[in-house]
């Protein structure tokens, strides 16, 4: 079998689907569209030597092997099914030299219709929640994508989010692409980790996706999930504590049963609890020199209404990573730590190999992962006197 004809998704459905499904977000007039997207795109470019500075990491200076992106809410879509369908690709590969030959071509056409369908559902609802994203894996599917992968802000959501909180626009903005782009530089600090990361990502799919109506079967529970939280995160604030009754399924990673399958997603928590751990800290390094209103960007932003925490509540619920979850604010704790162990240069030991990413057990202990790149036994509780 052709494994280049083997298709158990339909992505261009699904971005379709997203885009006919999600609303467009605040309206803005041309010439608003014009003055935001160039803002943005000023921000963006502004904040990278801000990230430069609080991290050390060389990366920061040279970031042309990628892109910013300012997109609507149907452009991220179909920006992600572009990124899923290359993470997506080894597995699919996969299965195709495996299986293909056991699965029919009206088989395959049922399936990526209803998994395109379904994906779209999903994409669509997270499309009106994001505000940014760094997306390493966009230049492994086509030569014509940046190698170093895309940022892109969602520029529709960012008005929206400034809107509601009332604050100071060009600060917020300047806040939200600090984030983002401190993903950016990571992945320019260690380019092996967007190959090492789709490795282990391509492994556990393949694991999971050995009977290929497994797919289909995550993705239709997911996407009722999608209506039934969406339902859930409408509901006033004093209903606001059903808000977990409504995943109580499972989520996509619900069928993980292997000591293998368990130690790989344990390998790809502990990167995440490190890449989102690290991004905090560094948005923690953000004082008013900066961006003048932080503080207040800060409170309103972490106490926005109680459908945010909702809203993380149904992702850790759909993914099945309620427990792994939590170990993004391990994450902070464990970079903050390390930190302030080695100082920021000897923490940016973490960027130079896939050997010295903490284990999922490390983030929990960051001595232990400091002793171990250290190669000397530093004990639990001391610090070297290295200077920040």
């Amino acid at each position: 079998m052709d494994t280049t004809d083997f298709r158990l998704i339909n992505w261009d459905l699904a971005a379709t689907t997203a885009a006919k499904l999600v609303g467009a977000g605040p309206v803005l007039t041309p010439a608003q569209i014009a003055e935001v997207v160039a803002d943005l795109r000023a921000k963006a470019d502004e904040s990278v030597g801000h990230v430069h500075r609080i991290t050390g990491l060389a990366a920061a200076a040279d970031l042309r092997n990628s892109q910013v992106l300012i997109v609507d809410r149907p452009g991220w879509a179909k920006a992600n099914t572009q990124s899923f369908e290359a993470m997506l690709a080894p597995a699919m590969e996969h299965l195709a030299k495996t299986r293909g030959e056991k699965i029919s071509e009206a088989t395959q056409v049922l399936s990526a219709t209803a998994t395109g369908v379904e994906m779209g559902a999903i994409l669509a609802f997270m499309s009106s929640k994001v505000l940014g994203q760094y997306d390493p894996f966009a230049g492994l599917l086509r030569d014509d994508l940046p190698a170093g992968g895309r940022l892109m802000l969602v520029a529709p959501n960012i008005v929206a989010i400034e809107r509601e909180l009332k604050v100071d626009v060009d600060d917020f903005r300047l806040w939200v692409t600090l984030h983002e782009q401190t993903h950016r530089v990571q992945f320019a600090a260690a380019p092996w980790l967007r190959a090492h990361l789709q490795s282990k990502i391509a492994e556990l799919l393949a694991s999971l996706l050995a009977e290929p109506e497994a797919l289909g079967e995550r993705l239709r529970a997911a996407a009722s999930e999608v209506i039934r939280g969406k339902k859930a995160l409408e509901k006033t604030a004093d209903q606001e504590e059903t808000a977990d009754d409504f995943a109580s399924g499972g989520g996509l990673l619900a069928g993980l049963r292997t000591g293998e399958q368990k130690a790989i997603l344990s390998h790809i928590t502990a990167v995440m609890s490190l890449l989102e751990g690290h991004a905090n800290v560094v948005m923690d390094a953000v004082d008013s020199s900066i961006v003048p209103s932080v503080r207040t960007i800060r409170q309103r932003f972490g106490s926005r209404g109680k459908d945010r925490s909702a809203l993380e509540k149904w992702l850790r619920k759909l993914l099945g990573l309620d427990a792994k979850m939590r170990q993004y604010a391990d994450g902070q704790r464990f970079v903050t730590r390390a930190v302030k162990l080695m100082g920021m240069e000897g923490f940016n030991k973490v960027w130079e190999g896939p050997e010295n990413l903490p284990t999922e057990h490390e983030v929990h202990h960051p001595e232990q992962w400091v002793a171990r790149m250290e190669g000397a036994g530093t004990a639990a509780g001391t610090e070297t006197p290295h200077n920040n």
